[in-house]
């Protein structure tokens, strides 16, 4: 996948919390947050509020989905109100894929 496919499939799956995300489609719009944010950046605090506010959904769903690929809830993202927690969720997010079915993808176990 590259960058212009995992922009596409992450604001295709707005707020869609089921399914898998695999690492590239994760980290790709990761980056496009980061740019996103720098970019609006330069137009003043209120623009970049509202971009942030605009990709939190995308961000969290994209997020959901690639904790369902290894096999967590999505709900481990809570886990980022800590610092070990961010840590603890970069660490799951370079994870390799965990193959067959779980009962975090809306797919029986």
């Amino acid at each position: 996948m590259n960058f212009g496919q995992a922009i596409s499939t992450c604001f295709s799956k707005y707020a869609t919390f089921s399914g898998r995300a695999s690492r590239p489609e994760f980290w790709w719009f990761f980056l496009f947050q980061i740019l996103v944010s720098i970019v609006t950046s330069f137009f003043g605090e209120l623009i970049n509020g509202l971009a942030a506010l605009a990709l939190l959904l995308p961000a969290l769903a994209v997020g959901a989905r690639r904790l369902h690929d290894i096999g967590k809830s999505g709900w481990w993202q809570l886990i980022a109100l800590t610092v070990i927690g961010v840590l603890l969720l970069i660490y799951w997010a370079v994870q390799p894929t965990v193959e067959g079915s779980n009962e975090y993808d809306g797919a029986p176990v």
